[in-house]
């Protein structure tokens, strides 16, 4: 059948019009940015891809408002106790205090740090990985955000753009070896290795670690990870050791009452394994700065 001219502009105006709509879709742009980055912390701390992308999504203005296009901020999260970059932003208030990123992996580092580190938000890990419904629900539940449907919203974004298909463990392994492979060699070695203990980041010294190299990827000081980690100025790294890059905890997470000591343990390698100040486990125990633990002791890790 042969289209008159008119109708042959039309139809191909219309798809013209389509594809470039695709293509501008900020919510796809969105997503086929973040989503490995979303898989990436799903993988390593819990919290489902589903609900990170759509709390950027929503938080950032699909990346396009001014906290995420000037601070690298995509969730929204205000300074608290931060000691970092920052950047004031008329929010509920005005020149409301926000953290401030280097770069976009960082704002999605610090975002699962603040949900694994807050007690609050310590009951939404007990949920199915595949539970998005109930993780939005309890995220409103524990304070994360003030509007009335902030749960509905999520849901519904996470529905809309089926994003829960990147919680299952057959949709982490769909992306190419190409791509992956791209992916971790920007990220390095050192953020792969990361894992959390009561809810603070630490990484296993291997061979070819140093304060240096760490400091350089990861942006911590060595001065604040002898002070982390409760070691001495002239402490030099010991293979297989666990370096925090964060405080430890005032207690053990829920749980963990107390541990009974293994041969050849010190009360520093039980601070070190919980995740627990050395003064605070003395204080638990009524310990002594010289007090010296045996092989079937047990040591509390909270109050008792």
């Amino acid at each position: 059948m042969k289209l008159h001219k008119p109708l042959l502009i039309f139809i191909v105006c219309c798809l013209f019009s389509t594809l470039t709509f695709a293509e501008k879709n900020p919510r796809k742009v969105y997503i086929d940015k973040y989503k490995e980055l979303a898989i990436l912390e799903m993988q390593r701390t819990g919290i489902p891809a589903s609900i990170t992308l759509a709390q950027g999504l929503l938080e950032s203005g699909n990346g396009n408002s001014t906290l995420a296009t000037k601070a690298n901020n995509h969730f929204g999260i205000k300074c608290h106790d931060w000691t970092g970059p920052s950047i004031k932003i008329d929010d509920d208030r005005k020149n409301e205090c926000f953290r401030k990123y280097k770069d976009p992996y960082q704002s999605y580092k610090d975002h699962s740090e603040f949900l694994t580190k807050r007690s609050r938000y310590e009951f939404l890990f007990k949920l199915k990985p595949t539970d998005y419904k109930g993780w939005a629900r309890g995220l409103k539940k524990a304070g994360y955000a003030t509007h009335p449907k902030y749960a509905r919203m999520l849901i519904d974004i996470i529905e809309e753009e089926e994003l829960y298909l990147f919680d299952s463990n057959t949709n982490r392994n769909q992306s190419s070896h190409h791509e992956k492979s791209k992916f971790e060699k920007s990220l390095g070695d050192l953020d792969l290795r990361l894992e959390v203990a009561n809810g603070v980041h630490f990484i296993k010294v291997i061979k070819g670690d140093t304060f240096y190299n760490l400091e350089k990827n990861m942006g911590v000081s060595r001065a604040k990870l002898l002070k982390y980690n409760e070691l001495p100025k002239d402490y030099v790294l010991s293979i297989d050791q666990i370096l925090y890059f964060h405080k430890k905890r005032n207690k053990a997470a829920r749980g963990y009452n107390f541990h009974l000591v293994k041969a050849g343990e010190t009360l520093y390698d039980i601070s070190q394994k919980y995740c627990v100040k050395l003064k605070r486990i003395r204080k638990f125990n009524g310990f002594s700065k010289k007090h010296e633990v045996s092989a079937g002791d047990r040591v509390y890790l909270r109050k008792r």
